[in-house]
């Protein structure tokens, strides 16, 4: 059976039609979607923002990364991905910064509150791969060995670098690769925080 250049043109311009109709609808539902998307984005923000800064904490626009900012927090093996200033009682009172850090299974996005003092207000995990049941405990601010929620043992400390898993961070049992995630997310902020000043 031989198949004719009329057919084969019948059947690539019913396809073409498909595609564009496709194509279309995909930009309608874009462009429908697009401002909720990023209302409820914004909203999920403000919400770990308000989770790791002092209460009645307020935040500014998103600020530009400068090429040392991301070096600094490179060099505690973090990325900075977002930073806002933040406020208290109307006065300057440090930053909150969306952090990424190597986890067991993955990125571990943290956002991480850090005061006009360079002292840590608090950690908030915001996605993350880690291991059900071991890493979890990390990330959702579980008892450590000492019975310490782990993110809350860093709740008040300063100096980048210093904090060390083992030394003066106490590791969640079998989920010392994410509590070295956290607190190379911690390192991080801090080193962000004392290049701002």
């Amino acid at each position: 059976m031989k198949i004719s250049g009329k057919f084969i043109l019948k059947v690539a311009g019913t396809l073409t039609v498909i595609s564009l109709v496709v194509a279309a609808l995909l930009g309608l539902v874009d462009n429908v979607t697009a401002d909720k998307i990023a209302a409820i984005d914004a909203e999920n923000t403000r919400i770990a923002m308000s989770a790791v800064a002092p209460e009645g904490s307020e935040f500014g626009d998103k600020l530009d990364i400068t090429d040392d900012m991301t070096a600094a927090a490179a060099s505690q093996g973090g990325k900075l991905v977002e930073l806002y200033p933040m406020t208290t009682a109307g006065a300057d009172n440090g930053y909150v910064m969306k952090i990424s850090a190597s986890g067991s299974q993955g990125s571990i996005v943290m956002m991480v509150g850090v005061d006009a003092d360079k002292a840590i207000t608090g950690i908030s995990v915001v996605s993350h791969a880690e291991t059900s049941g071991i890493g979890t405990k990390v990330v959702g601010n579980e008892p450590n060995a000492a019975g310490e929620p782990v993110l809350d043992q860093f709740i008040g400390e300063s100096g980048a670098g210093s904090l060390v898993v083992g030394k003066n961070i106490i590791a969640v049992s079998g989920a010392t690769v994410s509590t070295k995630g956290i607190n190379m997310g911690a390192n991080a902020a801090l080193a962000v925080a004392e290049l701002l000043g």
